[in-house]
């Protein structure tokens, strides 16, 4: 394989970066964004770029797609890096933002890892954004609710990209191997079991798969079959050492997520300890419980939510490395904790209903009627207050229309156990 390694010697960029796609046709996932009729169909065939934020795990493609956007937008083209620049470049970008506004001239500017920009520096773009001197789009790994100010976020649309599927993956592999300048011209072979375990490994990160297949190819000897031996040998040639910017950040707070759903402890400290030793953000690890407290306890714990809250404010109090004492009791509790996500399936079903229908009529009974005017219209008429009622309860529909649906329904664990009962009694015809 000597001739191999002579064609990785010539300085060429790295194989993520030589399969990037330059255009639309040529993207790989994110149908929802793309595909016909989508929001961003719409654009690249009509040629009107709008400020966005592409919000999705590492190596879902938003560079990618921000670059193809720009590049068919025609206009003048500005990036800049959110851990690397400061207030002073972003004015500069705007100055000359403004300069190609009174030409007639549309900008627009990039801005990787958007998160990481303090409030001061997203405030600064305001003002640009709003009255159309630059077209922003930021790309973020981040929940942007949590990481972009309010102000910003009303100006931009948010689009989420998701984690590629395995037929994605596959797609970008035989693309490598039939396009790529350097693994194109390889003798390579990629059983069928190595396929999938590289696959399974990359985590739907289209940058961890290429950036894995690059290793084993350099690290082959005398074969030219890459094996599953040769794969896992590739992975551990990357660094081992905590990044909070990339990979091993989203592996490993999935584990911590994982084993407290789980309701094993001692493995969520474990992974907590990885994360805190790792140099994690402690707000990072915080916020994460507040959402595990919801979406995978709820009502079967409701003191759950408060302890996680709790453990949030004494964690941003005290700093680390004492915080890291905040977080374990928080962790240690919800991992232990009865465990339900039916208040967070509820609102599933609920939005399914909603997205589906048009948008409801609010029945007069349930109005408002603070004025004599809302009154004549027969608002609030009509409607029966629970107090007035023995067990301060009366069978009433709130619905906006005669068919009630049952979106929440509670399970056996914990408090909630307690709740189903009541809602039983309560609505004996929808929990029978």
């Amino acid at each position: 394989m000597a001739n191999q390694k002579s064609l990785f010697d010539n300085n060429i960029p790295p194989l993520p970066e030589r399969m990037r796609p330059n255009n639309i046709e040529d993207y790989i996932g994110q149908s929802h964004l793309i595909e016909d009729k989508k929001i961003l169909k719409s654009f690249i065939d009509g040629d009107t770029l709008f400020s966005v934020i592409l919000w999705g795990p590492p190596g879902s493609g938003k560079t990618t797609l921000a670059r193809i956007l720009i590049n068919k937008s025609g206009y003048e083209f500005f990036q800049l890096s959110a851990i690397s620049s400061g207030i002073k470049d972003l004015r500069g970008v705007i100055d000359k933002s403004q300069i190609n506004r009174s030409m007639g001239k549309k900008s627009v500017l990039f801005i990787d890892e958007i998160h990481r920009f303090n409030k001061t520096q997203q405030d600064s773009l305001l003002n640009a954004v709003e009255n159309g001197t630059l077209i922003l789009i930021g790309a973020t790994t981040e929940n942007p609710s949590f990481e972009i100010i309010s102000p910003l976020l009303s100006r931009t649309r948010v689009l989420k990209l998701n984690s590629l599927d395995s037929t994605n993956m596959d797609q970008i592999i035989d693309n490598a191997f039939n396009h790529d300048i350097v693994l194109s011209k390889l003798d390579l072979k990629l059983p069928e079991s190595s396929r999938k375990f590289l696959i399974s490994q990359s985590g739907g990160d289209a940058r961890k798969l290429l950036n894995t297949l690059e290793i084993a190819t350099l690290i082959l000897n005398d074969s030219n079959n890459i094996s599953i031996e040769i794969l896992k040998e590739a992975s551990q040639n990357k660094s081992l050492l905590y990044d909070k910017d990339a990979d091993y950040h989203y592996d490993t707070i999935s584990a911590f997520i994982k084993s407290m759903r789980g309701s094993d402890p001692d493995a969520a400290i474990y992974w907590l300890t990885v994360m805190i030793e790792g140099g994690e953000k402690l707000e990072f690890i915080a916020r994460r419980l507040i959402i595990f407290a919801s979406e995978d306890i709820g009502n079967a714990d409701p003191g759950a939510l408060n302890l996680a809250i709790s453990g949030f404010n004494a964690a941003h109090i005290v700093g680390y490395p004492e915080a890291a004492i905040n977080l374990a009791h928080v962790t240690t509790y919800l991992a232990s904790a009865p465990k339900s996500n039916a208040s967070y399936m509820a609102l599933n079903k609920a939005k399914d209903i909603i997205n589906n229908n048009e948008m409801p009529v609010v029945p007069l009974h349930l109005r408002n009627a603070p004025t004599d005017l809302m009154k004549n219209e027969s608002y609030s008429q009509n409607y029966k207050y629970p107090h007035d009622y023995k067990n301060n309860f009366v069978s009433d529909n709130y619905f906006p229309f005669e068919k009630t649906n049952v979106f929440y329904e509670p399970s056996d664990n914990g408090h909630e156990k307690y709740i189903k009962e009541r809602l039983k009694f309560l609505w004996k015809d929808r929990y029978e």
